[in-house]
């Protein structure tokens, strides 16, 4: 039964405003994709509500007509995470994106989903505080949190779950709760904000958020360094954290990204295995700090470092960093970005990124490798032609043995980007008999499987019996 003749369209256009409640193809079509290769397919109806008492009215309705939920920030996940292919309703959270409260003195801040990062910092800044999560993409805060975002500063700040005080959640069937409080810690309770944060949607839909944020850096030093051996580059990166250096961002990105560097941001930065890093502190401090490094790179054969104190010089290096993705893009018009994502324990970082530059160039596909190396966490930016069913299946192939390259040495399938649809298929191989725990949880929250169905973890009722 369509929407349409189910009377669900008509009972939404009583809650909501004519302006919140639309069936137009092309804004359908809009929500039907993110930025992911998987394929895309439209809603039967997206929403727009302006706050959590109208996403309860929405969730109760679409209960009521068992209709499926896909909440949605601004279609930046890389796994198909918003892609509703049992159709249902989008919940657009772009309307709910007012900052409504900054506790410097807390360090905190309450938001609503639809807040981007940048518009949190552009407020933030008037009080000499940053939010640190930092992904690349401009996305929602609601978006980050349902798939525990996390990005190029996460080295020294922590991932999206570590920022994340209390969430306001309404629930599969309407219900609007608090998972947590603005105290800085707590023994009561579940920690439910670590459930919800990275949910992805599954369990409930994140109407407001209250974050830990921090003091903009005194000083701040940036440099690049390049290496001649893309796992010198890697090794060094280990022996900074070995040193106890606080480093804020590390990233490393190789050869062939630094020449589509070089090309889409006009720069003329040496074209070869290259760490971005970036330093926060006081400027005695800092000066040890970089003197340090620049000992430990020179034990590693490091070719060149250049440090960048000027903000102007600065903003231009890690804006060439986040604008990498759209540079592979420009590069291979016809071709569609594939992003990897996997994350090692720190000791298997260098064979991990070897083991992926040799398997890249031995599958004859296009790509460079870059990442959040501080942590363990590294992609693989595949540009594929979708047209071509054997290159496709090339791609797919490369995925799957970096994936079980880093499980069986005890790391995770994805370090930031979520499961999604992409990688559902390594979540048994990854968390064994956990994996029914989480199951059981997603049907005690939500029994009839209407919030982004077949995403994350997916197991009928009647396949447990």
């Amino acid at each position: 039964m369509s929407v349409k003749s189910s009377g669900l369209l008509d009972e939404l256009s009583e809650i909501l405003n004519s302006h919140q409640v639309t069936v137009n193809e092309t804004i359908l079509e809009q929500h039907g994709k993110d930025e992911s290769y998987h394929r895309p397919s439209s809603p039967d109806i997206v929403v727009f509500p302006e706050s959590a008492g109208e996403v309860s009215a929405i969730v109760k309705l679409a209960a009521a007509h068992h209709t499926p939920i896909i909440p949605f920030g601004l279609g930046t996940s890389l796994e198909g995470h918003v892609i509703p292919y049992d159709k249902g309703i989008t919940i657009d959270f772009s309307r709910m994106n007012k900052v409504l409260e900054v506790r410097e003195k807390d360090f905190l801040v309450k938001v609503q989903p639809g807040v981007t990062r940048s518009q949190l910092n552009k407020e933030l800044k008037k009080y000499g505080l940053f939010f640190s999560v930092d992904p690349g993409a401009d996305a929602t805060l609601g978006g980050m949190a349902a798939t525990n975002a996390s990005g190029t500063t996460s080295v020294k700040y922590g991932v999206m779950r570590d920022q994340v005080r209390d969430l306001e959640v309404v629930l599969p069937d309407g219900e609007v709760i608090h998972t947590g409080s603005m105290a800085q810690k707590s023994s009561s309770g579940y920690h439910l904000n670590s459930l919800f944060v990275g949910s992805e949607g599954t369990l409930g839909c994140i109407t407001e958020l209250t974050l830990r944020v921090y003091g903009i850096p005194e000083h701040i030093v940036a440099a690049r360094a390049s290496f001649n051996q893309i796992n010198d580059a890697v090794e060094a990166v280990v022996s900074i954290l070995q040193a106890g250096i606080p480093i804020a961002r590390v990233e490393l990105v190789d050869e062939p990204s630094m020449i589509q560097v070089n090309r889409f941001s006009e720069t003329d930065y040496k074209e070869k295995p290259t760490l971005f890093l970036e330093f926060h502190g006081n400027e005695a401090g800092l000066q040890q700090d970089v003197e340090f490094t620049k000992e430990i790179v020179a034990d590693h054969d490091c070719e060149e470092i250049v440090f960048e104190e000027d903000t102007a010089a600065r903003n231009r290096l890690w804006e060439a960093r986040h604008n990498l993705a759209y540079a592979y893009v420009h590069g291979n018009p016809g071709r569609k970005l594939m992003v990897t994502d996997v994350c090692v324990p720190i000791s298997e970082l260098s064979g991990a990124v070897q083991y992926a530059r040799k398997r890249l160039e031995e599958l004859e596909l296009i790509g460079g490798i870059l990442g959040h190396v501080g942590d363990g966490n590294y992609h693989t930016s595949l540009m594929i032609d979708l047209n071509d069913p054997e290159e496709v299946k090339r791609a797919e192939i490369y995925n799957e043995q970096i994936v079980e390259y880093a499980l069986e040495r005890n790391g995770t399938c994805t370090g930031e980007h979520g499961v999604g649809v992409g990688k559902m298929k390594y979540q048994l191989r990854e968390h064994g008999g956990a994996l029914q725990v989480m199951e059981k949880i997603k049907l005690a929250l939500d029994p009839n499987e209407l919030f982004n169905p077949h995403k994350l973890v997916h197991k009928k009722k009647e396949e447990q019996k």
